[in-house]
Parts: structure tokens; sequence; C-alpha cells
């Protein structure tokens, strides 16, 4: 990649835990091309990651910010104002939590409650990002907003319960709210729908290393690493793709166009000849 892609733009990275999260691994690249950072994470999450090494190798500032509050997404856009000395270019939503995959409670046998703060963790928090950027106008003409999603917004995928509703709702945000901040303020709006990574969060997931396996077979290109996506999102970041909004952008090898692979066909056939 060019060396200074993002060289004077400022940038909000939400959700990097550890060096295994997809969000971290976007902090280094921009970071690399010349951006300069905010991090922020949820307080808990802060306590039990490594967001301030982090920091220390970015350069960055950290400001906590629980993403279901509006109170802590208004004081982060607030306080990175400061910290910028002005509008921002770009922001990275990251955030994802299913009470209900914690606690392995099958779909149909949710719990609202649960279900709720779903919705209010994964999703309606970038809604709350937007709206309180649209409010401060704080986001610089032809600047990028891009959420981490996943193709269970479109395919039913076992064990991913309630997060597949999330992330289908988090791409609707993206496309209602991107013609409003596209027509009045020229900012893009988008979701990149990534390969199953071990993340953290990820790891959660029932029969999640299966996942993984399958999306390799099916691929032909295989599973996009964190690395591979944080590229993409740097480019998102980027004046390359100024009119490249409202989309939900599929980052994963291939893998939501294929039917079945030569690999998984061979794996099938496999399974059925041990069985006999």
């Amino acid at each position: 990649m060019r060396e200074g892609l993002l060289k004077g733009k400022k940038g909000i990275i939400f959700g990097a835990l550890n060096e295994k999260s997809i969000a971290w691994q976007v902090a280094i690249k921009a970071w690399e091309q010349g951006a300069d950072l905010v991090l922020t994470n949820a307080p808990v999450a802060m306590r039990l990651g490594n967001i301030r090494d982090l920091a220390k190798m970015t350069g960055s500032e950290v400001i906590a910010a629980d993403a279901t509050k509006m109170e802590d997404i208004e004081n982060l856009i607030t306080e990175s104002f400061r910290i910028f000395d002005g509008k921002f270019d770009f922001i990275l939503h990251s955030i994802g939590m299913s009470p209900n995959v914690r606690k392995d409670i099958p779909y149909e046998q949710t719990s609202y409650e649960n279900m709720l703060k779903t919705f209010d963790i994964s999703a309606l928090s970038f809604h709350r990002v937007l709206q309180t950027c649209y409010k401060l106008d704080a986001i610089k003409e032809w600047g990028s907003v891009v959420a981490l999603s996943y193709v269970a917004a479109q395919r039913t995928l076992s064990g991913y319960n309630d997060m597949g509703d999330a992330k289908a709702l988090l791409e609707s945000i993206a496309r209602s709210f991107g013609y409003i901040y596209g027509r009045d303020r020229k900012v893009r709006v988008n979701t990149v729908s990534q390969s199953p990574t071990a993340t953290t969060a990820g790891s959660g997931i029932h029969g999640f290393e299966s996942l993984i396996d399958f999306s390799e077979r099916m691929s032909p290109l295989g599973n996009a690493t964190a690395e591979e996506c944080a590229d993409y999102c740097v480019v998102l970041f980027s004046d390359l793709t100024r009119k490249v909004t409202m989309q939900n952008l599929f980052h994963d090898g291939g893998f939501s166009s294929m039917g079945m692979s030569l690999k998984a066909i061979e794996q099938y056939q496999k399974s059925f000849e041990e069985c006999k």
C-alpha cells in the first residue's frame, strides 16, 4: 500500500481490545499510513484488554465510552474535537456483543431482555455515534464511517444467534444514515462484511472453529485475516473511495458468492466414506 495514504487525517477507532481485534489492526494500519487517532472502548473492556499498549504504540489518546450511553458518546466526540483541534475524517465502529451467545441461550428460546441488549450494543450504538457526529457536525466533508458486519446479516448461520439480527440492523442503519449524511455533509457510511475472524468476541460463538474451517474451504481466496481487513478499511478511509457509500462490502475471499466449493464437496465425500 502507498505510504501516507491517510497523512493528515484524524479518526476515532471503536473496539480495540487486544492484538486479535480487527479494530487493533485497523488502528495500527491507519497510524502507519499517517493518521492521528483517538482510541475508545467501554470501561469494562478497557480493564480486560490492552488498549493503552496500543495507544502508546501509535501515540494516540484513549477515551473510555460506553457506546450504549448518549452522554458517553457526546463526551467522546467533544473530547476528540479538543484533541484533534477541530473536525476529524473517519470512524471505525467495531462493537458487538450478545448476552444470549455468551450464555449459550438458543435463538428459539431467546431472552428478549438479552436480545434488546444485543441490538443496543451491536447496532443502535452505531446510530448513536452517527447521530451525535451529525448533530455536532464533527466529521469533515468527504469523511468516512465504517462499521464491521458479517454475512449472517443475509444468511442464517447456526450458533450466530441474535447477532445475525443485530448485523442486519447495523447494515440498515448504514444505508439510512448514509443517505442523510451523504446528502447533507458529503460523509460516506459503509459496512464491511468480514470473514469469520478469530477475535476474542468471535471465539464465544458455538462451533466457531468449524465455522472458520467451513468458510476457508468455501472461499476461493480463503478467509480474510484481521490485518487484511484493516488494509481494506484504510482504503475506505482514504480519498480513493470518495464516491463509495451506503454499501455493505464483502471482504470474505469470495465466500458470500459461493454455493458449494470443490474442497467442501471433497470433505463431505470423505465424511460419507468414513461413515460407511
